[in-house]
Parts: C-alpha cells; sequence; structure tokens
C-alpha cells in the first residue's frame, strides 16, 4: 500500500507559461487535489485579474503564494526529486512513465522529499534541456486523433493521481530517505562532466549522449547528499591523477 501524500512537499512548477488565464486554471485544478504550490519560471508580467476569472475566488489564496523565479535551475535547486510532464516521446526524453505510477512514487517521496511537478509552455512543452533536469518524466495516454491537452488539464490529471494514490494510504509503510537536492546533483553532473572530457571520455560534438545515461543511472539510484559528496571526492581525485600522470 502507498503513503498518503504529504502535499506541503509538492510544488507545481511552471516553466514559460503564456497565459494568465492558464495560470489560474492550474490554482483552481491544484487547490482541487489539496496542492497549494506553485512557482513560475520565466515569466512575470501574468495578469492578476486574468487569473483571478479562471481561478475563482476559492482559489486565491494559491494565486497569492505564486512565487517568481528568472531560471529553471535556479527554481529547482532546492527540490530533491523533480517529476518533467510531456506529450513528444522519443528515446532522449525518456524513459517515461505514467501519472499513476508516478502518483505512487511521488506519495512515498513527498514524506521526506521537496517534489517538483514541472511543466513546460503550452505551445511547445518542455525542451531537452529542461527534461535532463528530472529524476522522471510523465506522459498522459491520450487518444491518437488529438494528443493535446491543456496545461490545466494536464496539472488536474497528475494531481488527481496523486491524490487517489493518498487514498489507500497506510501510515505503516517505511518511506524513501531524504534525497540530495537538485543543485547537489548539477554539480555533481557539473563535475562529471568536465572529468570525462579532460580523459577524452566524451565526444566534444555531443558531451551529453553519454551524460544522459549517466543521469538516468543516478536518478534511479536516487543518491543521498551524502553519496553525492563521495562521488564529487572521487571525481576530485581522478581530476588531480588525470592532471599529474605525467608530472
Amino acid at each position: 500500500m502507498s503513503l498518503k501524500a504529504k502535499t506541503k512537499n509538492i510544488t507545481i512548477v511552471l516553466y514559460k507559461p503564456k497565459y494568465a488565464g492558464n495560470v489560474g486554471s492550474v490554482a483552481r485544478a491544484a487547490k482541487n487535489m489539496g496542492v497549494h504550490n506553485i512557482i513560475v519560471v520565466g515569466t512575470t508580467d501574468l495578469d492578476r485579474e486574468a487569473m483571478e476569472q479562471r481561478s475563482t475566488h476559492l482559489a486565491a489564496d494559491v494565486l497569492d503564494q505564486i512565487l517568481y523565479a528568472d531560471a529553471l535551475e535556479e527554481a529547482l535547486g532546492n527540490f530533491n526529486y523533480i517529476v518533467g510532464t510531456t506529450a513528444r516521446l522519443g528515446k532522449a526524453r525518456g524513459p517515461f512513465v505514467s501519472p499513476r505510477t508516478a502518483a505512487g512514487q511521488i506519495a512515498d517521496l513527498s514524506q521526506k522529499n521537496k517534489i517538483a511537478l514541472l511543466f513546460g509552455p503550452e505551445d511547445t512543452g518542455l525542451a531537452n534541456d529542461q527534461l535532463r533536469l528530472c529524476h522522471s518524466v510523465v506522459t498522459i495516454p491520450t487518444s491518437r486523433e488529438f494528443t493535446s491537452l491543456n496545461l490545466s488539464q494536464a496539472v488536474m490529471i497528475l494531481c488527481y493521481e496523486i491524490f487517489v494514490a493518498s487514498s489507500a494510504a497506510t501510515s505503516l509503510a517505511e518511506a524513501t530517505p531524504k534525497l540530495a537536492l537538485s543543485s547537489e546533483t548539477e554539480g555533481m553532473y557539473g563535475q562529471i562532466k568536465e572529468l570525462l572530457a579532460e580523459i577524452g571520455f566524451l565526444n566534444p560534438e555531443n558531451p551529453e549522449y553519454w551524460m544522459l545515461d549517466l543521469r538516468r543511472f543516478f536518478a534511479r539510484a536516487g543518491l543521498l547528499s551524502r553519496e553525492v559528496k563521495i562521488v564529487r571526492g572521487i571525481c576530485r581525485r581522478l581530476e588531480w591523477h588525470a592532471r599529474h600522470k605525467n608530472t
């Protein structure tokens, strides 16, 4: 059985939303499912009245609490686990999980970790550069005749599945421990990338080719903060040996 999700640890992150009304609809959908935290990234001039019209006065408190950030990595830095969403499939964008599968994982992880549910712009969705920051990627099954979902619909579906996963919750299960922060793992990935480039392992024309597989590997492992420090310590020693091997 799953654990009841701690919604106070779950945040919806909207990357460059284009329409204020959609943000208002997201606030309403989120509050319906008990989620109150929203961060908007890369957009600061949203019309408050347009948001209120779509959120209704009952979700005005969610609008009041919205945080704004300029850069995505900055916005995600203090989260332990990031779930991306996409309708566009491809080997370099997955592996993918369903909202129902993701919901059980999120309910568990939310006990001791801060979770970000990341949604992209309404017209393009998340690009590969944004998805690489995610620990898992959700795709919502739809009819092949019409695959496009409104932003608030996608938010509602994922939050609903988290809500349902919590409805059969138990307090007896043991939660996953607190994972490393995104800012910590991103620092580790940067260090690994520099080391692998220095020893000639990465193709300088496409350094992200192997880095994507390494990101997926470490995401599956679910690194703790201490483990990230160990990996970074190993990298520092390897860097030292690589630079002094011929001296």
